[in-house]
């Protein structure tokens, strides 16, 4: 028998303007699949819409529908993803100033990295480059409004703050490239007011297609977590 359970994507949680973060979007399907997935992004996610989760016996995992139309797939797959070193809580606070999203950003409102949203409402998880390291970085410390009864960080939010510094890392930000694949794995949930660090680093390149690893260390330095994506650029009008 098939289960079927649903989903609103509210506006809060929004990456572009008129659709869900998809970073959001991937760890709520993610969070009703019993193994891990990797989730394909097929069209925009719309806001505030009862969307549907199914179990897709094709491929073991789960689809989410708005009506008829799939929005996203969820197929059971791992990952191994080496993680580079992070630069400390305060080298990644200090490089804030070198954020290209203050300068333009092609989702200036998006929940996670949007400098347009406020503390409390939007993540503000702002990846910079660190001088010397290969990789974009952001300083983090997640509000009250992102944690359950046990003051850690709900699973949804740690795979939306693992999102948008991939963004960042395939250096192709100011073409607005979206969210196709992605895949995460969290070892642990940090908890609130804990000062993290998230990082974001380029695997490849292969023309409009950029495949990127980010993960989130605690206050102690501890990898908590690291999701692999790959990114698309829009096609040029």
């Amino acid at each position: 028998m098939t289960a079927h359970r649903l989903l609103v994507i509210s506006r809060r949680f929004r990456g572009p303007p008129t659709s869900g973060n998809g970073g959001y979007t991937c760890g709520m399907l993610a969070a009703a699949s019993s193994k891990p997935v990797e989730v394909r992004l097929v069209k925009p996610p719309p806001l505030d819409q009862r969307l549907e989760i199914v179990d897709d016996p094709a491929t073991g995992g789960l689809k989410l529908l708005d009506g008829v139309d799939t929005v996203a797939t969820a197929t059971p797959k791992t990952f191994e993803l080496e993680v580079p070193k992070p630069p400390t809580y305060a080298r990644a606070l200090a490089a804030v100033s070198d954020y290209e999203g203050f300068q333009e950003h092609a989702y200036s409102d998006c929940f996670v990295c949007g400098p347009a949203r406020n503390r409390g409402d939007g993540m503000r998880v702002f990846a910079a480059p660190i001088a010397g390291m290969d990789l974009v970085a952001a300083a983090w410390i997640p509000d009250r409004s992102l944690v359950g009864a046990d003051g850690k960080v709900l699973p949804e939010f740690m795979w939306a703050v693992l999102d948008c510094p991939g963004f960042f890392a395939t250096g192709a930000a100011v073409r607005g490239p979206l969210l196709g694949t992605y895949a995460a794995r969290i070892d642990r949930c940090v908890h609130l007011d804990a000062p993290c660090v998230v990082i974001g680093w380029a695997l490849r390149h292969e023309g409009r297609k950029h495949v990127v690893g980010t993960a989130i260390f605690d206050n102690f330095g501890e990898l908590c977590g690291r999701a692999l994506a790959t990114w698309v650029e829009p096609r040029q009008a």
